[in-house]
């Protein structure tokens, strides 16, 4: 009984809860969101969103932060426009090149915090400008205008992103399925995984266990900004255009995407499956309320940051023992 009560009880459940009433709210306000195509088609605007938060997860149980990963995006897509149309490179060595670029930026941050003890929030604040500012210089080396963007890539590159299971499904959708999948083996059924969380619970205990605390710890930074470089190589090839400021506005929704599905601000506790949920929660909102409620796109981040709040002072309030004792006096007289 109680092991049932569990599994209903919890936060994934909860998510679950609010996703399936965004889908009740929205298609009896407009019958045109719960079509099949026009729901689909609404999964390019936000996977982004999806595909970074599931691996910034990781960073944030470790006790760090990670707002550089949108610049990262945009440092990916005009790495693989340059690449491409100036240097002369197949599209996809461009691609591997940008993926193997962003690994780097990463692996810089992640060396910083781990190895510097320099705050996680410095060092990914300055990541953000620094690698938004190498986009902006790399697209400077490109003979189309910086604003113009770089576009006219391959078919075989548009792909990736047209490309659509029994020509419903689209392959943003089946690429976020698979980087759930290993994020979730990674986190939840490793050595490694264990050790992050043992990381973000006391990284002291944990360095005493003989865990290479420094190096789990870059290594996070690490996936977080490959994550945010299969993010811009996907979004590169939906829209068809490289430019340097791609994903610029995704930070507060990927942090939200994280805190949301339940992952403490402070480390040490976090879930994948709740981030995925979460990311689509926040996904189907701005889908939703342009489409239903004529919520103009500029006001989009006002609801998600709501959301941002509500969670991070919710959870502050339940956890204060002055809370706990409330609850249990109100259970006794109940």
């Amino acid at each position: 009984m109680n092991k049932i009560k569990k599994t209903f009880l919890n936060w994934e459940m909860f998510l679950l809860g609010i996703l399936i009433l965004e889908f009740v709210v929205f298609g009896a306000k407009n019958a045109k969101f719960l079509m099949p195509r026009v729901l689909l088609a609404s999964v390019n605007d936000f996977i982004a969103i999806c595909f970074i938060a599931l691996f910034v997860t990781f960073v944030m149980i470790t006790g760090g932060i990670d707002i550089q990963a949108a610049s990262i995006v945009g440092f990916t897509s005009i790495i693989i426009g340059v690449g491409w149309q100036d240097g002369g490179m197949n599209i996809w060595t461009a691609a591997i090149l940008a993926i193997i670029v962003s690994a780097v930026c990463g692996a810089l941050s992640g060396f910083f915090i781990a190895y510097c003890g320099v705050q996680a929030m410095v060092v990914t604040l300055g990541g953000s400008f620094l690698y938004a500012g190498f986009a902006l210089l790399v697209s400077n080396l490109s003979a189309t205008e910086a604003y113009q963007g770089i576009s006219g890539f391959p078919d075989d590159f548009k792909v990736i992103s047209k490309f659509k299971l029994f020509d419903v499904i689209p392959s943003q959708l089946l690429a976020f399925a698979v980087l759930v999948v290993i994020a979730y083996i990674l986190l939840h059924k490793t050595k490694y995984g264990r050790s992050i969380f043992l990381v973000g619970i006391n990284q002291e205990a944990a360095e005493y266990s003989g865990i290479n605390t420094r190096l789990v710890i870059l290594s996070t930074y690490v996936l977080s900004a490959v994550s945010a470089a299969l993010a811009g190589i996907m979004l590169t090839s939906y829209l068809g255009t490289a430019k340097s400021d791609l994903g610029a506005n995704l930070t507060l929704n990927i942090i939200t995407a994280v805190v949301l599905g339940g992952t403490l601000s402070t480390g040490g506790k976090g879930s994948v499956i709740g981030t995925a949920l979460a990311s689509l929660v926040i996904g189907i909102l701005r889908f939703g309320l342009p489409l239903c409620f004529k919520v103009n796109t500029q006001y989009l981040d006002i609801p998600v940051g709501v959301l941002l709040l509500v969670v991070v002072i919710g959870r502050a309030i339940v956890s204060r023992p002055e809370t706990a004792v409330f609850f249990k006096k109100l259970q006794k007289e109940t």
